[in-house]
C-alpha cells in the first residue's frame, strides 16, 4: 500500500484507529496504555523505594520492603495520624463551644419575647389609633416604595462576600495501613526476608540474581516465589508445592510449617501478556455520548 493509502484522510467510515486517536488527543473516554519493561518493579525490589533492598522484609500478603523505608512510613503516617488528630479535637472543641453559644442565645432570645409579651400585657383597653411601643409601624401604602430584594453573595464587594467555613475534619483512624494492600501493618508482623545469592554472580542484565534456597533454581519475575516465615528462605511456588507441602517442615531452619508460614512474594511483570500479571494501566474520563 502506498503512503497516500495510509494516510487518506477522504474515507467516509470512521475507523476503530482513528476514534482511539482521537480519544487520546481529546482526553475522552476510557484511556488504556500497556505498561512497559521499565515500568515494572523487580521481585526483589522495595514497593516504595523500588530499588533493589539490601534488609528486605516481608508483609503476610506478600509485599517486599526495605526495611528502613518501610520504618520510616510507619513513623511518617503515625506523626501524620496524630497531627490529624489535634486539628479534629480542636475543630470538635470549637463546634462544641459554637453550639454553647447558640444555646445561650435561644436563651436570651425566649427570654426577650417573654418580656415582650409580658410588657404588652395592660389591664386597660388599648387605643387601636395609637400603636403600641416597641411595635413596627404598618407599612402605608402611599409610600410607593418596593421591598427591598435580598443581596446575593459577592466575591468582588468585601461587605457581601460570603462567609468562607472550613471543611469538616473527619475522625482520623490510628491504624497504619499497608501502602499496597491498604490492611493494617505493624512492624512486629514483618518478617525478615534472605535471598540466597547465585554463585559468583551479581548480573544485572541477566536478571537471575538470586536462586531457591532449596533447588538452586534462578529467581526471576518470571518465576513465582515464596517466604518461608521461620527461616526468611526464599524458595520456588513450584518447590513448595512438591517438597515442602509433603511434610510441612521448613528445610532451612526445620521448623514446622503451617499455610499461614508461606508467604507467596508479589512480583513484578515480566514484558509479556502470559506473565500472570496485569501489564495494563486504565483510567477512566467523561466520555460523550452520541
Amino acid at each position: 500500500m502506498t503512503r497516500h493509502g495510509k494516510n487518506c484522510t477522504a474515507g467516509a467510515v470512521y475507523t476503530y484507529h482513528e476514534k482511539k486517536k482521537d480519544t487520546a488527543a481529546s482526553g475522552y473516554g476510557t484511556q488504556t496504555v500497556r505498561l512497559s519493561r521499565d515500568a515494572i518493579k523487580d521481585f526483589d525490589c522495595c514497593c516504595l523505594s523500588l530499588q533493589p533492598c539490601r534488609d528486605p522484609v516481608v508483609t503476610s500478603d506478600g509485599f517486599l520492603y526495605e526495611r528502613a523505608a518501610i520504618l520510616e512510613y510507619i513513623l511518617h503516617r503515625k506523626r501524620e495520624m496524630a497531627r490529624q488528630a489535634k486539628a479534629y479535637e480542636k475543630q470538635r472543641g470549637a463546634q462544641q463551644e459554637e453550639r454553647r453559644q447558640l444555646g445561650r442565645a435561644a436563651a436570651q432570645d425566649q427570654l426577650r419575647r417573654f418580656l415582650e409579651k409580658e410588657a404588652a400585657i395592660v389591664s386597660r383597653p388599648l387605643d387601636p389609633f395609637i400603636p403600641r411601643a416597641g411595635a413596627d409601624p404598618a407599612p402605608r401604602a402611599e409610600d410607593g416604595q418596593p421591598e427591598k430584594a435580598e443581596e446575593l453573595p459577592s466575591f468582588w464587594i468585601p461587605s457581601l462576600t460570603p462567609e468562607a467555613k472550613a471543611d469538616k475534619l473527619e475522625k482520623p483512624s490510628r491504624v497504619v495501613r499497608c501502602p499496597m494492600s491498604g490492611k493494617p501493618l505493624r512492624m512486629s508482623e514483618l518478617t525478615a526476608v534472605h535471598f540466597t545469592p547465585a554463585d559468583g554472580a551479581a548480573d544485572r542484565a541477566g536478571r537471575e540474581r538470586y536462586v531457591c534456597a532449596v533447588t538452586r533454581d534462578g529467581l526471576s519475575n518470571a518465576t513465582p516465589c515464596a517466604v518461608l516465615r521461620p527461616s526468611g528462605a526464599v524458595v520456588t511456588v513450584k518447590c513448595v508445592e512438591r517438597l515442602i507441602r509433603r511434610d510441612m517442615v521448613d528445610p532451612v531452619s526445620g521448623a514446622p510449617l503451617t499455610d499461614k508460614d508461606i508467604i507467596l512474594l508479589q512480583r513484578g511483570g515480566t514484558g509479556f501478556a502470559a506473565s500472570g500479571v496485569q501489564l495494563e494501566a486504565k483510567k477512566a474520563f467523561p466520555a460523550m455520548q452520541a
